[in-house]
């Protein structure tokens, strides 16, 4: 993942600070993350979730709202109507750039202004919420002693999740009469609702009203025991994981071509987490994990290397039995192939060569009304899988460093 750190004016002319992740192979689509109420881009969850995106091809742009982390302007002075206007602003950033944004995702407030915002852009076929208030006015419980003050004195200072903050009364009576349904009742773009049953913070009696208020196409997941800022690694991947299975729906996702001389593509592993072993494996449209298992110091989210090389062994004799099996009519109804694999003496193989070799063991299942002499012939076959030949062929891997 490439990322760029950019800014763009909001919504009153004043920089606001971006990061725009872009992913290293095919660019699919484009998403605007808003974060949540008093938060910044740079915070874990939205951190994870847009590199999990970029990884299957949607680039994020995540910025922070006028007066909060790097971002210049006076927070006292926003509401959560500026929010939703530096949302368009950052959309029509990216429109500039050639990368209009289709899916929008919000994080708590930023998830209510997301739903107040899609109505007012073109090309939004996508929207997600993750914990996100019904009623904006609800974010007011996080300062409720002070409200008073705020409404005798024009503003206040308050104290949210240990930082200073100046709450205007102006935020305060914008924010209270929002009302959120006729918006979502005209949402024009497919919704996907995320809220844990368990949030503390926002209760997911939320997520049921967005949901109820909301025409199809729409689509509801629990985040389960995750709290409000998705702090845990795994709760953000599985939200990232969710969303763009999800998405791919909506936006139509199609890769391009695959480079001249690499007819099934490139197959790019990058670190999904560099503090132990997890990978993403991308090839055009599709991702899978690789990792290692739990004794070896990984999390077991996906194959091992060598389960990865088994499985190429194994799907490529399946494959090529079909294939065979239908060219000649034969009544195959079913295959299956068991494959292991370890190190052995290269002498107990039988072979010249010194020290230890690869052993790949092969089990193959066929079934269907097959004579004795089709079975043999499909046990003659297997060999001849490509990946077959490719193993036990002498092979070359030439590298370069970039």
């Amino acid at each position: 993942m490439t990322t760029e750190r950019i800014t763009f004016p909001g919504h009153s002319g004043d920089p606001l600070a971006a990061r725009l992740d872009l992913p290293d192979g095919p660019h699919l689509a484009t998403a605007l993350f808003a974060h949540c109420f008093t938060c910044s881009k740079d915070i874990p969850a939205a951190r994870r979730i847009a590199a999990r995106l970029a990884s299957m091809g949607i680039a994020v742009l995540r910025f922070d709202f006028t007066g909060l982390g790097h971002s210049k302007g006076e927070f006292a002075n926003t509401t959560f109507s500026s929010n939703v206007g530096d949302l368009r602003a950052a959309a029509e950033y990216l429109t500039g750039r050639g990368m209009a944004p289709s899916l929008l995702i919000g994080h708590s407030l930023g998830g209510a202004a997301v739903l107040r915002a899609a109505g007012e852009m073109a090309g939004i076929k996508a929207v997600v919420t993750i914990g996100a208030p019904f009623d904006p006015g609800h974010v007011t419980h996080n300062f409720a002693d002070a409200l008073e003050d705020i409404d005798t004195r024009g503003q206040a200072t308050v104290d949210l999740g240990g930082r200073p903050f100046t709450i205007g009364k102006a935020f305060v009576e914008d924010v209270t009469a929002q009302a959120l349904a006729p918006a979502i009742r005209g949402l024009k773009a497919a919704l996907l609702v995320m809220h844990a049953p368990r949030d503390a913070v926002v209760g997911i009696e939320n997520a049921t009203n967005i949901f109820t208020a909301a025409r199809h196409p729409k689509s509801f997941v629990t985040l389960d025991d995750a709290d409000h800022l998705i702090t845990e690694p795994r709760d953000a991947e599985y939200a990232a994981e969710v969303i763009a299975a999800w998405a791919g729906r909506y936006l139509h996702l199609t890769p391009p071509a695959p480079p001249i001389g690499a007819p099934e593509g490139i197959i790019r592993v990058s670190e999904a987490d560099p503090t132990r072993f997890l990978q993403d494996v991308q090839s055009g449209p599709h991702h899978l994990l690789a990792d290692e298992p739990l004794a070896y110091g990984g999390t077991n989210r996906g194959l091992s290397p060598y389960g990865l090389l088994a499985a190429g062994l194994g799907a490529c004799t399946s494959m090529t039995l079909r294939m065979y099996a239908r060219r000649k009519g034969w009544p195959l109804t079913h295959v299956s192939v068991d494959v292991s694999h370890d190190k052995v003496h290269a002498q107990d193989a039988g072979t010249p060569a010194a020290g230890n070799i690869d052993l790949f063991r092969r089990r193959i299942t066929v079934t269907g009304d097959l004579t004795t002499e089709q079975r043999q012939k499909l046990l003659e076959i297997a060999d001849k899988c490509p990946v077959h030949k490719t193993l036990e062929a002498s092979s070359r891997v030439e590298t370069e460093l970039v």
